[in-house]
């Protein structure tokens, strides 16, 4: 990124952004592949939501995906070798998102998983349509959940639900993840954008100041490891992808059969 874009208002690309009487959208923009990230897309959504973070103009940070979903993922390039990068690019983004003083929503309207849940969660509020899932299918392709994911989904909905979406790679479907606390709020997908409208407008005549102090307070308590869980995902998943099991799995993955794992 150079001094000569405007992050504030990005008209083309993978990431668009929009800024309407200090409420900042930021829409992921790969529809044809339900907003699949990459490590290029997460650093400039990480420098959107930084300067956002400078601006005291913007109030509320909207989060969306283009298309029928939310995110489905990190982009799993067929002719690329593994690479870290896209792991540390989301890991720069939940961090940075945890740290914006003012209040982000993420609006859930379709599939939304593996590093997209982490981007989700780390929103404060979550608005997820009757027609979305969530879905951490890591262990499918031989890796484990990154982007946070082991700390926000733990966070969010205890040990004992977080093991069962990481282990299992069961589909939480939206009313599901409203009763487990996954999401704040469930709407029906007719209502969903005018839910959306009147939450916003609720967020930006609110008092900002007072938002950024409780966000502080709450991710202190309930986010306070993190960086720690960072680090431990990181450290845990370049292990794993040196792996014979990662091969497999992303050989599966794109041959659309199930994968035979042998723990090597």
């Amino acid at each position: 990124m150079t001094g000569t874009i405007d992050l504030m208002n990005l008209q083309d690309g993978d990431v668009l952004t929009t800024l309407t009487e200090g409420v900042l959208t930021m829409t992921m923009n790969r529809p044809a592949s339900l907003n699949a990230v990459s490590a290029d897309m997460l650093t400039t959504m990480e420098a959107v939501v930084r300067e956002a973070g400078s601006q005291p103009d913007i109030r509320v940070v909207v989060l969306r995906g283009a298309g029928k979903g939310f995110c489905s993922g990190a982009d799993l390039d067929p002719d690329a070798p593994p690479s870290s990068g896209t792991l540390d690019a989301g890991a720069a983004l939940v961090a940075a998102m945890r740290r914006f003083p003012r209040p982000i929503v993420s609006v859930v309207h379709g599939p939304c998983a593996g590093i997209g849940v982490s981007i989700a969660l780390a929103a404060d509020l979550v608005l997820a349509s009757e027609k979305a899932f969530f879905l951490l299918a890591f262990a499918n392709i031989g890796l484990m959940p990154d982007g946070g994911a082991t700390a926000l989904v733990a966070a969010s909905i205890g040990r004992a639900r977080a093991m069962r979406m990481a282990l299992l790679g069961e589909r939480v479907p939206a009313a599901q993840a409203m009763d487990w606390g996954l999401v704040t709020h469930l709407c029906e997908a007719e209502c969903l954008e005018a839910d959306v409208d009147a939450l916003v407008a609720k967020l930006g005549s609110g008092p900002t100041l007072a938002y950024g102090e409780t966000k502080v307070a709450i991710n202190g308590v309930t986010l306070g490891g993190l960086d720690t869980a960072l680090g431990r995902e990181r450290y845990g998943q370049t292990t794993l992808m040196t792996t014979d099991d990662f091969t497999e799995g992303v050989t599966a993955f794109r041959e659309r059969r199930d994968a035979h794992f042998t723990g090597r």
